[in-house]
């Protein structure tokens, strides 16, 4: 989809084209609007004496006169006027190209006022997400159910800022992209090799990109990770990815992804209903390449590394069994209760392997972790755990800033005897009681007191339904934008 930032006044073109207009909750039409409404008669007008109010969220549809170029024109709902920052302003533009995209107009022309550079930027970020679609697979949909715009207008006081301020952005929304399509993809396709080739094939950006086989693995130790993948036919994999942007003698900052490409639950099997979604339990490691390539896309000034720990999990004859005892790379020995708490195995050989070899200043690590984490915090905030309070305040207002909102949960030390092993270091699961939690002090044990932050990720990785015009039914992307914004805010050069 092409997006093109214009000035105000007539625009040139002969495709058929929808224009989008502001309509707050407590000061009636935007300027554009009123200007609009006497050309269509004052249709706009009429609109806010029914239900329609203006609020966030609300929209109309009004068709044009006979005569008029435009094929329609949409109210977009902002609410009060006074709080129209930039986040509204990306919101309302990506509910006009939900209201035009099945219209048969080819362009969605945004007139929202005199939007600075930074508001225009925005609102074409927030069409942008908005218009993402996993279609690879669909050979019978019809073409009216499929999207007919083809181009995005912003008019905006300064175009040529506007697409400069628009730039990084881009960058971002290309790594919610690959999040989304990692995460969508079926486990078929995407299994451990094919992820790692395709994080491999971000080397055209810059990053440098290793992976490590299960060869490699066995030498440093990591039977933690390694065990989880014994059932599997696909082969274990982790890969190393950097991003060199700052002087070498920055220390870099690192996250950690779990990447299970899917989870049967192994030996400790889960029910068959619900399990196809089972493909997206690499949520984690799906964000963290996202971020890598949004980091390597706008070149950030800042020295990062992104570790993923990719496995499959499969209950064959070779697999692990409840009461297996594994060596972690950290020397710890784990008492395998159940084969499906299988994403703190990952995990506790990625973070040692990760402080061990880069020393970073701090480590962040996502996953799909627990099912408790939806019980706690429902299907709007991830959940986040942390050693350090400064990462996670930092962590925080990242979150808020992008809309993708975390909660702190506390780490309490009496809640590790919950997970104490008679015949081990420790066992893998701790019970239902806080279960979220329990798992996040089990990580705790392999950051070796490095400044750390969990981010449980299982409530929002995948959203169905979705009520945010930004995000499409399915892969959220959800941590790229937030940890973009926290490299962005407080750790680049």
């Amino acid at each position: 989809m092409q997006i093109e930032f214009v000035p105000e006044g007539p625009q040139s073109g002969d495709a058929p084209f929808v224009i989008a207009v502001l309509v707050f909750e407590d000061a009636g039409l935007s300027p554009p609007a009123a200007a609009l409404d006497h050309q269509i008669g004052g249709a706009a007008a009429r609109a806010l004496t029914g239900r329609f109010k203006g609020s966030k969220g609300q929209s109309a549809e009004l068709l044009s006169p006979s005569g008029a170029t435009a094929r329609g024109v949409l109210l977009i709902g902002a609410g009060e006027q006074a709080g129209v920052d930039e986040g509204a302003i990306e919101t309302a533009a990506a509910h006009a190209y939900q209201g035009a995209k099945l219209t048969g107009a080819e362009v969605l022309e945004l007139r929202f006022g005199p939007l600075s550079a930074a508001q225009a930027a925005r609102a074409a970020l927030g069409v942008r997400l908005a218009a993402y679609r996993f279609d690879k697979y669909k050979t019978t949909e019809k073409p009216d159910r499929k999207p007919s715009i083809e181009s995005v207008r912003i008019v905006c006081a300064d175009p040529d800022a506007a697409a400069a301020a628009y730039s990084p952005l881009s960058a971002v929304a290309e790594g919610v992209y690959l999040t989304r399509d990692l995460v969508s993809e079926p486990a078929n396709v995407l299994y451990p090799a094919e992820f790692a080739a395709r994080v491999k094939a971000l080397e055209r950006l810059g990053l440098e990109v290793e992976i490590l086989g299960e060869a490699q693995m066995r030498a440093l130790g990591m039977g933690s990770l390694l065990g989880v993948g014994l059932g599997s036919a696909r082969e274990t994999q982790l890969v190393v990815a950097q991003w060199k942007g700052a002087d070498p003698s920055v220390q870099p900052i690192a996250f950690v992804g779990k990447g299970v490409t899917f989870d049967t639950g192994g030996i400790s099997i889960k029910p068959a209903d619900g399990m196809e979604d089972m493909k997206w339990d690499m949520g984690g490691a799906g964000a963290v390449a996202g971020l890598m390539c949004a980091l390597a896309g706008r070149k950030a000034k800042a020295n990062v590394v992104g570790i993923l720990g990719l496995v499959e999990n499969m209950p064959d004859g070779a697999a692990q069994r409840p009461g297996d005892i594994v060596t972690s790379m950290s020397g710890q020995t784990i008492e395998v209760i159940n084969t499906d708490a299988e994403g703190r195995l990952v995990l506790a050989d990625a973070l040692w392997y990760c402080q061990d070899r880069f020393k970073p200043q701090f480590m962040v690590d996502l996953a799909t972790l627990t099912g408790a984490i939806i019980i706690a915090l429902g299907h709007d905030y991830a959940g986040l755990f942390s050693n350090n309070d400064l990462l996670a305040d930092n962590l925080t207002k990242a979150g808020l800033a992008e809309g993708e909102n975390l909660w702190r949960l506390p780490l309490p030390s009496q809640y590790e005897k919950q997970f104490e092993s008679l015949a081990a270091d420790m066992k893998n699961v701790g019970g239902r009681p806080a279960g979220s939690i329990t798992a996040a002090l089990i990580l705790q044990k392999f950051v070796n007191g490095v400044p750390w932050a969990h981010l449980d990720i299982a409530s929002t990785a995948w959203k169905k339904p979705s009520t945010n015009p930004t995000i499409p039914e399915g892969a959220s992307g959800f941590g790229v934008r937030l940890l973009n914004r926290l490299v962005a805010d407080y750790y680049e050069v």
